[in-house]
């Protein structure tokens, strides 16, 4: 008699299949993993994205020291609103010779001309229309100024202090102290200007920082803002423009106080997740952009001695403008 054959389990005959009960309970199951997963996923992300943006600062910083060591003087924050700011006497510094090259008339002051033009027309839209990756935050997202061709948008900027630019009519005008450029307000809200790393038209010896290296902000992150269209544009995060290429201490970073901007289109609120903001009316409502990034919980920062933190949101006001300064005789130190 031949052996009988044993049974396969893999046969229709003896095919099992879910019942409908344990499939819904097995996509229950993962449902849950999922949940449960993907909030600790997205803070591994989030902490890789916060290191990278760190990075940049770091880098930066050096680029900065590099320059100071070369010329005794930190890079003007702008020379003017239109000629270069420090991003572009920074490139150099930073592997980015030939970039840095491209750029024509940097420094100079005034009206655009043909050997000298302003940053958003030819040729110096070659250099403008670039997205540098040194300083651009992965947290952020990457977005352009409406003109033609489209001017890129980066995430950091330098301390202007801890007051804001003058708002009135002269803002930009050829009747301001540096043509072309801002006017820093000496005494705003009961708030005195006591110096700060970058002024307008001006290059800062790192001696003139008498309260201490370690204990003065040189630069910090910054968002960059999504434009309705090319009417009403969002100029945060257009450090190719001077005015816009530093940032104010006199706002708390990531704070829910408004940044202040000098023309009713050159700021949108509310739209996209764009941060809040209100057009300046005076002197005493001084246009200002305040330090800003997606991270939760604060922003990173570089100090004068080349020194990179992550500085929290709930840090004391009082204490971060006392950082902001080079000549408060403040004993304040970073917490």
């Amino acid at each position: 008699m031949r052996p009988q054959r044993p049974p396969d389990f893999f046969t229709r005959e003896y095919r099992i299949a879910f019942t409908l009960v344990e499939l819904l309970a097995v996509i229950a199951i993962i449902s849950l993993l999922i949940a449960l997963l993907l909030p600790a996923i997205q803070a591994a992300r989030e902490s890789g994205r916060r290191a990278g943006c760190l990075n940049n600062i770091k880098q930066m910083s050096h680029g900065m020291q590099l320059f100071n060591e070369s010329l005794g003087v930190l890079p003007p924050a702008p020379s003017d609103c239109c000629h270069g700011t420090w991003l572009v006497a920074l490139l150099p510094y930073i592997e980015e010779q030939n970039v840095f090259q491209a750029y024509i008339g940097f420094g100079a002051k005034g009206a655009s001309t043909p050997a000298a033009p302003w940053y958003h027309l030819a040729p110096n839209t070659a250099v403008t229309t670039k997205q540098l990756s040194f300083a651009t935050c992965p947290s952020d997202q990457i977005s352009t100024f409406p003109s033609s061709p489209p001017l890129t948008k980066h995430n950091y900027a330098v301390n202007y202090g801890n007051t804001g630019i003058d708002a009135s009519s002269a803002l930009n005008s050829t009747t301001m102290v540096t043509p072309y450029g801002y006017k820093i307000v000496q005494n705003y809200n009961g708030v005195t200007f006591a110096g700060a790393p970058f002024e307008s038209g001006k290059k800062v010896p790192v001696a003139r920082i008498r309260d201490g290296l370690s204990n003065t902000l040189l630069l910090s992150e910054f968002v960059n803002g999504i434009s309705r269209n090319s009417s009403n544009f969002d100029v945060r995060g257009l450090i190719w423009w001077g005015d816009n290429a530093g940032f104010s201490a006199y706002l708390a970073p990531n704070a829910s106080q408004p940044d202040v901007y000098a023309q009713a289109n050159y700021c949108q609120h509310p739209h996209a997740n764009n941060p809040p903001a209100v057009v300046a009316t005076s002197a005493l409502n001084a246009v200002m952009y305040g330090a800003r990034s997606r991270h939760p919980g604060g922003v990173g920062v570089a100090m004068c001695d080349g020194s990179v933190h992550f500085v929290g949101d709930s840090i004391e006001l009082s204490v971060w403008r006392d950082l902001s300064t080079t000549a408060g005789k403040e004993t304040t130190v970073l917490p």
